[in-house]
């Protein structure tokens, strides 16, 4: 299973976690990995090589991060908006993969100044 984890901050996601791996077919064909995997990856390059924004990213044996460093930066607004449209995307990704992803959102302190 696919799990996906959101950070929300003041009403706004801020950053995620996604880990895992869907077993809806052989390694190498699995195309709910695949739109995930891509997804997690257009969205931590828009933040980080289209917008700016400030982000910590942390690639680690199938585990993606991302968080922004000041989530109330003006570059950092843009990237929420990022971030709340990967959470509805993998949302409709989850409805049509059922039990393949499992999507939280929790409630953090604000990283300012990181």
């Amino acid at each position: 299973m696919i799990k996906a984890e959101f950070l929300k901050y003041d009403g706004a996601l801020i950053g995620f976690s996604v880990s895992g791996h869907a077993g809806a077919g052989e390694y190498g064909h699995d195309i709910v990995c695949s739109a995930v995997t891509s997804a997690v990856m257009l969205t931590a390059n828009t933040i980080t090589d289209f917008l700016y924004a400030g982000a910590d990213v942390q690639v680690k044996n199938n585990k993606v991060l991302l968080v922004l460093k000041d989530p109330d930066s003006a570059m950092s607004i843009a990237a929420k908006q990022v971030i709340a449209s990967f959470h509805k995307h993998l949302g409709i990704i989850a409805e049509d993969a059922t039990g393949k992803i499992q999507i939280t959102v929790k409630e953090v302190k604000a990283r300012k100044g990181k």
